[in-house]
């Protein structure tokens, strides 16, 4: 391996978006581990490694086989959550299955065991960079209030650690994905493909948000920008980055909210 091949780790990385992050980064030049609990295949251009999230063990020997194989870690992407057919039932959250509160173990626990694993590793690099997926649903009410509570802590992850990180040259960022055009979602319109294309106006393949990814890392202000949720749509303004077929996929700010602005003031 060049010494110049950078080095990620994408959680969640067997399907949907973490799959999709996996390949726009490789397709970018780096080197990919993908987990997953059952990951029967690579992510496109990655390294396939079986990991439950749940198991903490699990985690540490990723990061040491990471470090062993490659000899560095560049940047995590936090991606893998417990998620359920259940979630989006317009039920109340007590008569949907009490299971849907895994999603605050693998999901968001699960991210905090990650970036401690990670955080050394990165801490050696000239430029490091701890990247969450998350979604509107930390602000606005979406698929109740397991779901909501996982995203704004997952939010909260990315604005505390840059604290911790501050002074050195790992920086974090969460990001809002739009809806995403999965192979489930497709599969669910398998036979219409007109009202696929009309969805496909106002959503995100799977890779968008790892370009988005590559080129914050990339971004010589990424420092400045340590700490901060962003919009993908946004994002994507900012560094002129087009998602399949040179589609602009719309901000739902004024529909959904904004993310919330951390406070400056740091007491220890």
């Amino acid at each position: 391996m060049s010494e110049a091949t950078r080095v990620a780790v994408v959680t969640g990385a067997s399907r949907g978006a973490g799959r999709g992050i996996a390949a726009a980064l490789a397709g970018r030049g780096w080197r990919v581990y993908g987990t997953g609990r059952t990951i029967a295949t690579a992510p496109p251009g990655g390294v396939a490694v079986a990991v439950d999230h749940r198991d903490d063990a699990a985690v540490a020997a990723l990061f040491e086989r990471v470090r062993a194989e490659a000899g560095r870690l560049d940047l995590l992407v936090n991606n893998a959550a417990s998620i359920a057919d259940e979630l989006v039932s317009p039920k109340p959250f007590w008569e949907k299955p009490l299971g849907l509160a895994d999603v605050l173990d693998v999901g968001l626990r699960s991210a905090y065991v990650a970036a401690w694993h990670a955080a050394p590793l990165l801490l050696r690099q000239d430029r490091g960079l701890i990247a969450f997926t998350s979604s509107p649903g930390a602000v606005c009410y979406m698929h109740g209030p397991a779901y909501g509570a996982q995203k704004a802590g997952i939010d909260k992850l990315a604005a505390d650690m840059a604290v911790d990180f501050r002074g050195t040259a790992v920086s974090t960022a969460s990001i809002w994905m739009g809806i995403l055009l999965t192979e489930k979602l497709r599969a669910a319109f398998a036979g219409d493909a007109e009202a696929l294309a009309k969805t496909a106006e106002h959503a995100e393949t799977p890779e968008f948000t790892g370009h988005l990814i590559d080129a914050l890392y990339r971004d010589p202000a990424l420092n400045e920008l340590s700490g901060q949720t962003f919009i993908g749509a946004e994002l994507a303004e900012r560094y002129g980055i087009t998602d399949e077929a040179g589609r602009r996929p719309p901000s739902h700010r004024a529909l959904l909210g904004a993310p919330r602005e951390p406070s400056s003031v740091v007491v220890r």
